[in-house]
């Protein structure tokens, strides 16, 4: 089945009720059996407590029955996470030769909406020594992943994306930033992706990327300087700083930021910003008072 205008609609409403009614009526005419369980799971939700039991059961004989066949358009070695409604919504894939190729098609799931790529575990091996060494590392470090396969890729179907532990550094996250198309993604995951300052301001100077709520930046060498490019993510509601040493001036960057006031969730701790950057936060009338109060019991 091509994309269809109600899949778009449910790619952007995924808990529309009606919209997934009139698209079970869709598959029950190609004879898919996720139109019988998108029916059956919006029954279980209105039934009472007492009579759940036979519903389910009679949902998971149907998925017994069909879920072999329902990814049969998935590489053979992505790994799906979540589901709606026996669709794929949330998929892994390992970093390999012919990642491209396996991210395209995993990109052609109707209602994937959540991608992770993983390292190998040849590449992930040795993580935490090196980062214990971190200050010792060059700019430009031997094995270095080369993100050219993933640049122009067409995400815009997605709204989340994770890349946590890819050795990027700084040039492999300019490449991407500066390719990339996903203009609805909404939480991008960068822990232990050695981008510094200058592929966060990368990443930051993206068209695609403003609309972003969630960014977790978590050991990537970021500074003051790179916190003051996070200005230009005016929508964020978390974010992700640990082990990230920015300072007092970091942290006065971060009170200056835009979205300061629409923050629900930091992660920082208070050797990444010394007692001059806690005093700051602290004190910060923009910052939500949960935020603020966290702060004053440092």
């Amino acid at each position: 089945m091509q994309a269809t205008a109600v899949e778009d609609a449910l790619r952007a409403r995924p808990d529309d009720l009606a919209s997934w009614r009139t698209y079970s009526d869709r598959l029950l005419e190609q004879g898919d059996a996720r139109g019988t369980l998108i029916r059956l799971e919006q029954r279980l939700a209105r039934t009472r407590p007492a009579d759940r039991p036979a519903v389910e059961r009679e949902i998971a004989d149907l998925v017994a029955e069909h879920e072999g066949g329902w990814d049969d358009g998935l590489p053979a070695t992505a790994t799906v996470l979540a589901r709606r409604h026996g669709f794929a919504t949330e998929v892994t894939v390992p970093w390999s030769d012919d990642v491209r190729d396996v991210v395209e098609q995993v990109l052609r799931g109707r209602f994937v909406t959540t991608l992770r790529v993983t390292a190998t575990m040849a590449e992930d091996e040795g993580w935490e020594e090196e980062w214990e060494e971190e200050d010792q590392e060059t700019e430009v470090r031997p094995g270095r992943l080369d993100v050219g396969p993933l640049a122009g890729l067409d995400a815009g179907r997605l709204t989340e994306l994770d890349l946590s532990y890819l050795d990027l550094g700084p040039d492999g996250a300019e490449t991407l930033a500066t390719s990339l198309r996903a203009d609805r993604l909404r939480t991008l995951e960068l822990r232990y992706c050695r981008i510094g300052d200058a592929g966060l301001a990368a990443f930051a100077a993206s068209p695609y990327l403003g609309g972003l709520r969630s960014l977790h930046l978590q050991r990537n060498r970021v500074s003051a300087e790179g916190v003051r490019s996070l200005h230009r993510f005016p929508e964020l509601t978390e974010l992700d700083l640990r082990y990230n040493r920015i300072g007092e001036a970091g942290a006065e960057a971060l009170v200056a930021a835009p979205f300061a006031g629409s923050l629900k969730r930091l992660w920082l701790y208070d050797s990444d910003v010394g007692q001059g950057g806690v005093r700051k936060l602290a004190h910060a009338a923009n910052l939500s008072p949960g935020l603020r109060s966290l702060w004053r019991c440092v």
